[in-house]
This record gives structure tokens, C-alpha cells and sequence, in this order.
């Protein structure tokens, strides 16, 4: 998640660029393979995914995967590895469109690859996980958990990762793989909590399942952004300013 230089022309031909693009389909196939096979797993050996165990472990799965990812990653691509910590990032200026574009396609390619590897791994004895809406939890409802959800994952990525005045160190990926796991426990059993359009795309993509997929775009894709605006807005201190003095006896 770092900041790319804005106004660079020769991306397309840039070596830097060319690594992060590979970096993110890399990255993403392997959040996705583990995060999916997961839930395979949790199918088969927790009584269902839809139990306390199999919701726990996969919780604990994605808490896991994308610590390390985004750890993997951070200082060759910023390790997003989901289009709506990408989105929100190029909505705060911290990469640009063309580059935003380019790693949107490779964590749909990354998080494909990884679901096709998973249905043939797998001989079709265990169904696709796909990600849908509870019953009784509607598309407006879906929407608006992923997006809340997807704004809590974006929050925690600027305050611990993007945020220059961040005081924990490097532990910002694990933080990260926190909140994601911690939301799974929190909507799973509703709308799924994705919180990332790779991540639903790839086992729809799997197995031509596209029921409600576009509430996996559209939530996270409101979420992550408007996180982004309001920590970017509120939040951010930029260069040169002042913060007010901490100790009760400056005023």
C-alpha cells in the first residue's frame, strides 16, 4: 500500500510496475486459494461451514492468509490484493488510475486461477463456496453490510498501514488479517463478508455461479472508498501541519 509517484507516463514500460502487477495476481492467488480452500475444508472436516467451528476456522484462515499476504507484499506492490482497498487507494491519490487498473485485472486473474485450481485439486467432490445472502437478508441489506464491513477493513488499512503517523511499527498486515477475520465472524453467516470482488469472483467464476454477485462489487466498492475519503479528510495529517499539543497543561 505504498504511494505511487502520480502523472507517470511510462508505467506500462516500467519495471517497477510490471513486478507489482505480478506481485498482485501472485499475492491474490495465493489469499484466494487458502481463503476458499478454507471454506472447502471447513465443508467437509467442521460439519459445515456453517457451523461455529467451520466459521472460526475460516475466519481464522482469512485472519492468517492475509496478514501474511499483505505483509508479502507491502514493499513490492503495497499488497491490496482486493480491487476495493486498490479503488480506495487511487481515490486517495496513493496510485494511480492506470496502475489501479492494471492490478484490479491481475487479483481477478490471480483469485480465478486459484478456484480453478481448487475445482480440479478437488474432482467436484466438494462444492464451490460461493458467496451469497443469508435467508431472509435481501439485496439492500447485503449491500450494506459489505459495505460497512469493507469500510471497517479500509479504516484499519489507512490508520495502520497508509498513515505515515501510525505507531505500531511494522504490525499493520497482522492488524489487518485481524479485522478480516474478525468480520468474517460478524457477517458470515449473513451476507458471506467478503469484502473483496476477487475474492467472490474467483469461485463464481468457478463455478458459473453469479447469483447476487453484484452486491459483491457494489458494497465493497462504496465501502472501501468512502473509508478512505473520511480517514483521508478527517484523519491524515499532511506535511508541514501543526497538530495541537497533547498535554492538558499547553491550553
Amino acid at each position: 500500500m505504498a504511494k505511487f509517484a502520480l502523472g507517470h507516463h511510462s508505467e506500462a514500460t516500467d519495471a517497477g510496475c510490471v513486478r507489482a502487477v505480478l506481485a498482485e495476481a501472485v499475492l491474490t492467488f495465493l489469499f484466494v486459494f487458502s481463503g476458499v480452500g478454507s471454506a472447502m475444508a471447513a465443508g467437509r472436516l467442521a460439519g459445515g461451514a456453517d457451523t461455529i467451528m467451520g466459521l472460526t476456522a475460516v475466519a481464522l484462515a482469512h485472519a492468517m492468509v492475509v496478514a501474511v499476504m499483505v505483509s508479502a507484499g507491502l514493499h513490492v506492490s503495497g499488497g491490496n490484493i482486493n480491487p476495493a482497498v486498490t479503488l480506495s487507494l487511487t481515490a486517495g491519490g496513493h496510485i494511480t488510475l492506470f496502475r489501479s487498473a492494471l492490478y484490479v485485472l491481475a487479483q481477478l486473474l490471480g483469485s480465478s486461477l486459484a478456484c480453478l485450481l481448487l475445482a480440479f485439486l478437488t474432482g467436484g467432490a466438494v462444492t464451490m463456496p460461493v458467496h451469497a445472502l443469508a435467508a431472509g437478508v435481501g439485496a439492500p441489506q447485503g449491500v450494506l453490510w459489505e459495505a460497512v464491513l469493507t469500510f471497517s477493513l479500509l479504516f484499519t488499512v489507512y490508520a495502520t498501514v497508509v498513515d505515515p503517523r501510525r505507531s505500531i511499527g511494522n504490525l499493520g498486515p497482522l492488524l489487518v488479517g485481524f479485522v478480516v477475520g474478525a468480520n468474517v465472524l460478524a457477517g458470515g453467516p449473513f451476507s458471506g463478508a467478503s469484502m473483496n470482488p476477487a475474492r467472490s469472483f474467483g469461485p463464481a467464476l468457478a463455478s458459473a455461479n453469479w447469483a447476487s454477485q453484484w452486491v459483491y462489487w457494489v458494497g465493497p466498492m462504496i465501502g472501501g472508498p468512502l473509508a478512505g475519503l473520511v480517514y483521508e479528510g478527517l484523519f491524515m495529517v499532511r506535511p508541514g501541519h501543526q497538530q495541537l499539543p497533547s498535554d492538558g497543561n499547553d491550553f
